[in-house]
């Protein structure tokens, strides 16, 4: 058994792997089915992964122990670390954990004592959303097969965006042409390794997947929340007509959701032709059934 922690802990191999068995799921491979255990443990309010684990884990068979953080032993101090001891020793398999802090899991693992359940990282503060990156690589697959070649530019908030961080890293190993736009000083430093930030409309024709991301009002500073204008940030940021019309016909815009229309993203191109946002959404509960059969060797063959 193994986590699923960081996509960019994977070998390219497997990725591609992973990919693959998303895809088939989709179009009608049934999985094994498990008798394994799974509880989801989410410290951060979610819709799309909250739910999107659960019909995953539904259609692979896992029985769910359902447990609100918020009311279970650590409103009264219990640690991470003993509530996934506890699960472990009352037989869970697997637990799926979101929470706002970053690397969460490096304390978990390095803890010493009795096991603990195999982790899923549904996402840890503003480091990585390894499950959203690969629903976003199976997206970007099932529309052009391959990644080597294709020009993607992410927009946004990057600094404060789990998404942006782990798509930047993975896309690029996989031979994608990577720049990114947005407020400069949301631009992380170590960006550069992953490819140019730029204006957002240099070469915008020559696109073949723009990511835009949501502004993230949680985790920016009440100053720039106070100076934070909606209309000004669409215009040089968002999408609007006449970036949508620029683009090439078969280039697809994404979003990691939700998305704040006419905001990162003009109301009418939300579900226009080339947006793949709802499509994503669809690929994540494939994607993440993926996740967790890798996670749990339940299919050796593939893997």
């Amino acid at each position: 058994m193994r986590h699923f922690l960081n996509i960019n802990s994977v070998n390219e191999s497997d990725v591609l792997k992973l990919i693959q068995r998303a895809l088939a799921f989709k179009s009608g491979v049934q999985p094994d089915q498990t008798n394994l255990t799974v509880s989801n443990l989410f410290f951060e309010n979610s819709t799309r992964t909250h739910s999107s684990f659960q019909m995953a884990e539904n259609k692979l068979g896992f029985q769910q122990i359902r447990i609100e953080p918020q009311s279970s032993s650590m409103s009264k101090g219990e640690s991470l670390v003993d509530t996934l001891k506890t699960l472990k020793a009352i037989g869970v398999d697997v637990a799926v954990i979101r929470h706002n802090v970053t690397s969460w899991y490096e304390s978990v693992l390095s803890a010493e004592g009795h096991a603990i359940p195999q982790l899923v990282n549904a996402g840890d503060g503003s480091g990585q959303h390894p499950s959203q990156s690969l629903l976003d690589l199976v997206t970007i697959y099932e529309q052009f097969g391959h990644f080597t070649g294709l020009n993607i530019r992410i927009v946004g908030d990057l600094m404060h965006s789990r998404v942006a961080r782990s798509n930047a890293e993975i896309l690029k190993r996989l031979g994608a042409n990577m720049t990114f736009s947005g407020p400069e000083n949301w631009l992380p430093k170590d960006f550069s390794q992953f490819g140019e930030f730029v204006a957002i409309d240099k070469e915008w024709e020559q696109l073949d997947v723009v990511m835009f991301l949501r502004v993230q009002h949680e985790r920016i500073t009440q100053t720039e929340n106070q100076i934070f204008l909606t209309k000004q940030y669409h215009a040089k940021f968002g999408l609007n007509k006449l970036r949508y019309e620029q683009l090439k016909a078969q280039a697809i815009i994404m979003h990691p959701a939700p998305v704040n229309r006419d905001v990162e993203i003009a109301d009418e191109f939300v579900e226009a032709p080339k947006s793949r946002i709802f499509e994503q959404m669809t690929n994540g509960v494939f994607a993440r059934m993926a996740i967790l059969e890798y996670t749990m060797e339940t299919n050796h063959a593939t893997y």
